[in-house]
């Protein structure tokens, strides 16, 4: 049975100083129906982020819109602390409900400081490293 290894879809260097292989996971289809509230198999969506170090996937994207709140969330508990992998995330769009396509965007500078904040507090991080 052949082996997957991220690291072998190459590296490259954000903001020229993290290196992250070229095969990343993206975190929005954690979450439940329409990118709305919890996975139907909450289990398996821990099991699967827990798998990500293990096949050498070192990053990892989401948002605070994911959920809402709800990927951020999963990836804090699957596989915090984080070592050796960078979480992304990113914030400005909000979810007033279920509807997949409705993603209004919110600009203003004290809502995205907020935002920042509160994704610090669910990723369980001091520092986020692309937002």
């Amino acid at each position: 049975m052949t082996r997957i290894n991220a690291s072998l879809s190459g590296e490259f260097l954000l903001g020229g100083e993290i290196s992250v292989h070229r095969l990343g996971f993206g975190a929005m289809r954690l979450t439940g129906p329409g990118v709305w509230g919890e996975p139907e198999d909450r289990e398996e969506a821990l099991r699967v982020l827990r798998r990500l170090p293990e096949i050498g996937v070192n990053f990892i994207d989401t948002a605070d819109s994911y959920g809402p709140f709800v990927s951020e969330d999963l990836i804090a508990e699957a596989l915090a602390p984080y070592r050796g992998l960078t979480i992304a995330t990113k914030g400005g769009l909000v979810r007033p409900g279920r509807t997949e396509g409705q993603w209004p965007q919110v600009g203003d500078p004290n809502y995205l400081g907020q935002a920042v904040r509160l994704s610090l507090r669910r990723l369980k991080v001091e520092r986020i490293d692309l937002w």
